[in-house]
């Protein structure tokens, strides 16, 4: 299975959502299975950016693809916790956790960055 990881940066706001959007969008026209959001670089999220990553979800499981996020810092962290996002979305605690959790039947990896 193919997947692709999409590195956004900085604050994740409507602006860098959308694009982030269109990362995933050409990833899955790319013919990616599943879709891995690195957070490593996020210091902060607005409720747009919480809007869009929903909205991402639901587009990405509606083609029956799968989006993971990894890397989530301690204040991204607390608010996927009051929004009962981490409820909704795979977490992982970096790539490598994710690598190893896919190991099976994923093969082929991507890098995308941008901020």
């Amino acid at each position: 299975m193919s997947y692709i990881t999409i590195h956004p940066s900085g604050l994740l706001d409507s602006t860098s959502a959308n694009q982030m959007r269109c990362q995933v969008s050409d990833a899955i026209n790319e013919g990616a299975e599943a879709i891995l959001l690195d957070f490593q670089d996020v210091n902060f999220m607005n409720s747009s950016a919480i809007g869009s990553l929903v909205a991402i979800l639901k587009s990405v499981k509606g083609q029956g693809k799968n989006l993971s996020i990894c890397s989530i810092n301690p204040q991204i962290k607390m608010i996927f916790e009051l929004t009962k996002m981490e409820d909704i979305f795979p977490i992982y605690k970096d790539q490598r956790d994710f690598d190893d959790a896919m190991r099976d039947g994923m093969h082929e990896g991507k890098n995308l960055s941008y901020s």
